[in-house]
This record gives C-alpha cells, structure tokens and sequence, in this order.
C-alpha cells in the first residue's frame, strides 16, 4: 500500500484471552487510519487464543502472530512485545486483549503526534464501566512539555482528584523511537509501570492530548492483576515511589516536603478506612509494612489509627451510611 501516513505498530500482549480477542482484534481492523502493522503476541496460552489471532491472520496480511513457550509476568509480557515491533515504524500503540479503540483512536493520535514532533507520548480520553477516565488538562490544552505534564500530575497525587492524563497502556500512544532505544521500556515488573515509563521518558520528551473517548477499557472479573493491585494498594505505593524518585526532579524542595505529607496523610486515611472495612489480611498488609519500609517511609500504627479516626469522623456526618458501610464489611468477613 503506497501511503503518506507514518507506520503505526499495534501490539497485543496476550494470554488466555479466547473471551475477548475477537472484539480487540475488529476493533483494529475497523480503523480509519490505513498504513498499520498488528502484531498479537501469545504468553503462553492454554484456551482458543492461537486458534482466534490465527484465523485473522488470514484475513488480513498487517497481523501476524507471535507465540512464546516462556510464560512470563505481566509486564515482562509487554515489553517482550514491544520489542518485535516494526523498525521502520513510526509510532507504536498497545491494545490490551480485553480492551478496544474506536475506528478513529489511530487517525486522532496520529494527528496529534505528528502536529508536535517533539511529543514522545500521546494521550486520551479512554471509557470505563460507564465513567470517562483521563479528564483535568484544559479542552483546548493539546501540548504540554513533557516536564510541566509530569509535574502537574505529581502534584495532584496529595489531592482526592488526581490529573490521569497518562491513563494506561491502551488509552496512549508512543513514539517507536523512544521504544526502540530503551529495553525494556517499561522499568520495572509492579502494575504501574506505565506510569513510570511516563515520567521517566518525560524528563526528555513532550506530551500530546486527544481530547476524545478514543478507547474503551473492560471491567471484568477474570482481570486478575488489577484485582491484586487493588487489593494490595499497590496504586498507592507507586504513587508514593513516584514522588519519592521525581518529585526532586520537578517542584522545588519546600513544595516536594508539602506535597510528602499531603499525600501520606492521604495514604493513611484511606488506610485507616482498610482497617474500618474489617479487610485485615496478614499478607497486603506485610506487604504494605516491607515496601514502605522499601520506601524510606516505615509504616505507622499511630498514623494508622489516626488516619482511621478522620475517616471516622467524616462518616459521622452520615451516621446511617457509615452503619451500613460497616456491617456490609462485618457480613464479608463473616462470610470469608
């Protein structure tokens, strides 16, 4: 196909995922954006995966198949995929097994990437059970440096309401360049890494936005590692690790100090709100104790209570609500 518009490498890091390929797959082939290549790269599986990616692969020369007969972790997963991406691709995007993007998710992302070429990353909107995830930039902002991006969503991690323009590996595209000369991409195994590539990548790049719903990503019971992620609080301690290694990079010291005890003051009430839902499990919270310990920031049995306490006294301004919260905990632990 001859073409002006760059190569885009789509990759789909797979395993068992019979339920909802077929869907990720017509998502792609349904694209506006012509001049694509897809690669869907099998873990391992044991269902009807290779049966599926092997049928389109017949329907249509862009996709081709990879599989490996070495399982590996999630995120090992991702960045073996990324590395068979094309050379001669411009941009790459990454399309979750159980996710899907709109017919005109490349054609958006493309536009806004090559309208600023110093943009290393592009985000969006992306859907999820019934909410828009991503929202905080400006309508009108589509370009941000990539330090001043990294900076506001930082600082926003002390707040309730925090800036998600990184969103997640569906809801963003990359630069392939920026891919190809650093292996692995994605710096470390935990679940948000994404997050880290992003302000690690950022320290030397700009940020484009497409200000749409360009993907959709699935809820669903059998997404095991957000399920563990949840349930160990990982999100949190990430978010604390982020501003530990980048906070000295990007807001001056007397903000860094502010922005530390905003948000551990944050990590301790809804902490605190753990312990109050009766979710007392030995193992997230040996978890919680080695990695904040990890951390340079031991946990504390009396900031705990006293994140417990401001919980408390917040849900006594709705003293039926906060009954109810509590004995539906009690009948789960009951019931465990």
């Amino acid at each position: 196909m001859i073409t002006d518009e760059p190569l885009v490498s789509i990759v789909t890091p797979v395993y068992n995922g019979q339920k909802y390929l077929s869907e990720c797959i017509e998502s792609v082939l349904a694209q506006t954006y012509a001049n694509w290549e897809y690669a869907i790269v099998n873990n391992c599986s044991t269902d009807k995966t290779l049966e599926i990616a092997g049928a389109y692969v017949k329907r249509d020369k862009r996709i081709r198949v990879h599989s490996y007969d070495e399982f590996v972790s999630v995120m090992e997963s991702y960045n073996r995929a990324l590395r068979i991406i094309s050379p001669s691709s411009k941009y790459c995007k990454i399309v979750d097994a159980d996710d899907w993007i709109e017919s005109d998710c490349l054609t958006q992302m493309v536009r806004v990437a090559e309208t600023y070429p110093t943009a290393a990353i592009v985000g969006s909107y992306q859907r999820c059970g019934g909410k828009v995830l991503g929202e905080g930039l400006p309508s009108n902002v589509e370009f941000l440096s990539g330090r001043e991006v990294s900076r506001l969503s930082l600082v926003s991690l002390g707040f309730p309401k925090t800036l998600d323009a990184f969103g997640n590996q569906t809801s963003v595209l990359y630069r392939s360049d920026v891919i190809r000369k650093n292996d692995p991409f994605f710096p470390h195994l935990f679940p948000y890494a994404d997050t880290t590539a992003c302000y690690k990548y950022l320290q030397h790049h700009d940020f484009g936005f497409v200000h749409s719903a360009v993907s959709t990503r699935r809820v669903h019971d059998d997404t095991v590692s957000s399920k563990v992620a949840d349930k160990y609080g990982i999100g949190l301690l990430g978010s604390l690790g982020h501003i530990i290694d980048y906070g000295p990079l990007l807001v001056e010291e007397n903000e860094l100090e502010e922005l530390k005890a905003r948000f551990l003051r944050k990590y301790y009430k809804i902490m605190g709100a753990s312990l109050l839902k009766l979710n007392w499990e030995r193992e997230v919270w040996l978890f919680q104790v080695s990695r904040m310990q990890e951390l340079g920031y031991p946990l504390s049995f009396w900031k705990l209570i006293g994140g417990a306490a401001e919980e408390v006294t917040e849900e006594l301004h709705d003293p039926r609500m906060a009954f109810r919260k509590f004995f539906r905990a009690l009948e789960r632990r009951v019931g465990k």
